[in-house]
């Protein structure tokens, strides 16, 4: 940049071993001479040193009116703001970030399964685990010297340009930890968030509906044992949950209704666990006039009739009048098998898919 004569600067580096001039000193210039990149400075402290920008000198605009060192923090109000600042930036930067870290980690940039790796960061910020923490974005100073580095974070943050150099030291490691500690908290949310969203079946932020939060009347995703399957980790995942509204417990089970879409996306995924079953009976030798008794005997017979839903589980219980027929509530709304199935209110992360629309966090 070109410096123009009257200019204020504020000292950040020099490489003069001999000068008494610190960072954070200001002046005004003189005169900059273009050709061989050198600043002239009257300084504040009477030094005539001239700034090499091409040897590595480095000074800094001072675009507001200086105000005596310390000044800002000497109270106690001004210091308490100068925190706040602080702490504001720290998480400011923080976010930031975390948002290059997702590009990388769990975005486009990631490659492989990234619901995966999205899971098991999350598994780990639950878990406090030190492997999964220490790999999260993390404040560093980038080489710089603690004074030089906290000089300019302070005077971003505060628009102080001179106050960093009137704290006493244990006010400058303050004003770091307070930097630090947010930067490492809002990271840590935000990534939390990011996985959230890259982990979930849907596309959204489901973590509202943990099963730990649903209670009767509330919003939640159901499944069953049935459903259970092996993750490419080698961890417990659900092959399905479906949406619902939780409307009473059975015998220590959930009982909830649902929208007749999601009523269908039930009766067809009884329909294909049958079609799975009748192929492993065929497949283990099982004669084809059997197999119908057979499937029936390990499975209801769940199907829909118009608007009703018609639940047969004579073979399964053994009882000859055991036919249930499931009617919509005045909002068309079902209880599939409520009580006659072992459901429960599921992690919605521990899904592979979610049949309904869950609502937004606000609407939960």
């Amino acid at each position: 940049m070109t410096y123009q004569p009257g200019q204020r600067v504020a000292l950040v580096h020099t490489s003069d071993p001999h000068t008494p001039l610190r960072p954070g000193d200001t002046g005004t210039v003189r005169r900059h001479d273009q050709q061989q990149n050198i600043v002239e400075v009257t300084w504040d402290s009477g030094s005539a040193l001239s700034m090499c920008l091409d040897a590595g000198d480095r000074m800094q605009l001072v675009t507001t009116t200086p105000q005596p060192t310390g000044e800002l923090v000497d109270k106690a109000t001004g210091w308490a703001t100068a925190l706040r600042r602080m702490r504001a930036a720290g998480a400011d930067a923080g976010r930031t970030a975390a948002e290059c870290w997702a590009q990388d980690a769990i975005g486009a940039r990631g490659g492989g399964d990234t619901r995966l790796a999205a899971r098991r960061v999350l598994a780990g910020i639950n878990d406090g685990d030190p492997a999964v923490l220490d790999a999260l974005p993390r404040f560093t100073l980038a080489g710089d010297s603690v004074d030089i580095a906290g000089w300019e974070l302070f005077a971003d943050a505060t628009g102080d340009t001179t106050g960093w150099f009137g704290l006493r030291i244990a006010q400058r490691d303050e004003a770091m930890a307070v930097y630090r500690d947010a930067f490492t908290a809002a990271a840590v949310d935000r990534v939390a968030d990011l996985c959230h969203l890259a982990a979930s079946p849907t596309g959204r932020d489901v973590s509202h509906l943990h099963p730990d939060r649903v209670r009767v009347g509330d919003v939640g995703v159901f499944s069953g044992e049935w459903a259970l399957t092996v993750g490419p980790d080698g961890s417990d995942r659900l092959e399905v949950g479906f949406v619902g509204t939780l409307i009473d417990h059975w015998n220590g089970w959930a009982v909830f209704s649902c929208s007749r879409a999601v009523a269908e996306a039930v009766v067809a995924d009884q329909q294909r666990r049958r079609d799975q079953c009748r192929v492993s009976l065929r497949d283990a030798g099982v004669p084809e006039d059997e197999l119908d008794s057979r499937v029936d005997a390990a499975l209801a017979d769940v199907s829909f009739d118009g608007d009703v839903i018609v639940a047969d589980h004579r073979a399964v219980s053994g009882d000859p009048d055991a036919i249930e027929r499931i009617v919509p509530d005045g909002d068309a709304r079902y209880v599939v098998m409520g009580r006659n199935w072992c459901w429960e209110a599921v992690d919605p992360y521990a899904c592979d898919r979610i049949i309904g629309d869950p609502p937004d966090t606000n609407q939960a």
